[in-house]
């Protein structure tokens, strides 16, 4: 692939960047892996190799690398908004990955997670390229659907109630083609992967907030249909934009709208007496145009006017879409407590908070062990800030609904982890 040369002048801001290297055997973080980050563009002027090693936690430290201004990411146009960098990511014992086109905007936090496999393992992918953007680069429009799917067939709904999945199968490539990898992904982790390819992250909250929920809505509806399965396919949903949304293997996702999702992971959209989340299309507005769905350069737009998400997508889907909740949240082990955790909470919710923490302590060393007493002192909220700072969430050291379930996600991976030693 050829790349244009970005100047100095064109580099005119800058991001940050941050990558975390986890173990593909055992899922833990990988401490001392060396990290080597190069410009995949050719830019002038620009450093030559950034060389990092991770912490305890498997993170490097956060830097700053050029970006191009950030006015080009809130107009379609020809030069890219984003530059792109390659990662060289080494540990012993593991094999060597190179990640090509990782992508970093003005102003925003770029979080690149690179999973190594063992020496000697046959399936590992020695090479990842990210492909662009699907607002800067050319990817089929979508196939136009029903956004409500009949229920007279039977055996087509599955589900009696909406829940948000623990994992999603992700087929990397069109339905029919059956030699395209599946990857079993993280619900939270697969809605931030979209979001990723599909819009900026430079834009404004509330058009990050209406795009993220008509993501959710469209991949909450594959899930309760089981569109795919019901068809004779062993995935939820595929990577082509034809068909579905864009999820890139591999790719890094943006602290904008990491935050987002943490937020609102148990929202979907629904009219009214219609049970199952409504598939919510979209497309770019610029390149492809889609009257009654969303429009990504548009909602952009009335973002800048002050919409809120929800007025956002009820331009497109109309007055009678509302936001709502899924009933059940697969996989966790607590309920979210209602209000949230600080200092002089106590009680059973306090108790199982201290005690997933001392687990996730065992594989995440930063994180202090504390006395499991269902008391919130100093000690707890030290351990829920450093949690916070290690999974990327504001180093608050309360416990809100984000952390609450992200401390249950990994708390989850820790202990099946445990389970298979």
């Amino acid at each position: 692939m050829a790349y244009p040369i970005l100047t100095s002048q064109e580099l005119l801001d800058s991001g940050t960047f941050q990558v975390t290297v986890l173990s593909d055997f055992t899922g833990l973080p990988i401490s001392g892996a060396q990290v080597e980050i190069q410009p995949t563009q050719e830019i002038e002027a620009a450093p030559v190799t950034e060389s990092l090693s991770t912490d305890t936690s498997g993170q490097t430290e956060i830097i700053s690398l050029p970006a191009p201004p950030v006015e080009l990411s809130m107009e379609p146009g020809d030069i890219q908004p984003y530059s792109e960098y390659s990662l060289f990511v080494r540990a012993e014992g593991y094999q060597t990955l190179t990640i090509q086109g990782s992508e970093v905007f003005s102003g925003q936090k770029s979080i690149q997670t690179a999973i190594l496999r063992p020496l000697g393992s046959v399936e590992a992918p020695s090479s990842i390229v990210i492909p662009p953007n699907t607002l800067f680069g050319d990817f089929p429009p979508k196939i136009a659907e029903e956004e409500i799917k009949p229920v007279n067939e039977t055996g087509e709904i599955v589900l009696s109630r909406v829940v948000v999945p623990e994992t999603v199968v992700v087929h990397d490539g069109v339905p029919t083609n059956s030699s395209a990898p599946d990857y079993f992904v993280p619900y939270k982790d697969y809605i931030k992967n979209v979001a990723s390819s599909e819009i900026y992250s430079t834009w404004p909250r509330s058009t990050i907030t209406a795009n993220v929920l008509a993501i959710m809505s469209f991949t909450l509806n594959r899930v309760y249909t089981e569109w795919y399965r019901n068809k004779g396919f062993d995935f939820t949903i595929t990577t082509s934009t034809a068909y579905d949304q864009k999820y890139v293997f591999g790719r890094p996702v943006f602290d904008s709208i990491s935050e987002v999702v943490d937020e609102i992971f148990t929202a979907y959209l629904s009219r009214p007496n219609v049970k199952q989340p409504i598939f919510t299309q979209y497309c770019d507005g610029k390149n492809v145009t889609c009257p009654n769905w969303l429009s990504q350069w548009g909602s952009k737009a009335l973002g800048d006017q002050g919409y809120s998400a929800i007025d956002i997508l009820r331009n497109y889907y109309g007055s009678s879409i509302y936001i709502n909740t899924a009933e059940e949240i697969a996989g966790i082990p607590y309920s979210w407590p209602g209000t949230n955790l600080d200092i002089g909470s106590s009680g059973q919710k306090v108790y199982q908070l201290q005690e997933q923490l001392n687990t996730i302590g065992t594989a995440y060393p930063a994180i202090p062990s504390i006395t499991v007493d269902g008391m919130y002192g100093e000690a707890t909220k030290n351990a829920v800030r450093e949690f916070q700072s290690v999974f990327g969430l504001p180093a608050t050291g309360i416990t809100d609904y984000a952390t609450w379930f992200k401390i249950s996600e990994i708390f989850v991976g820790v202990s099946k982890i445990a389970e298979r030693a």
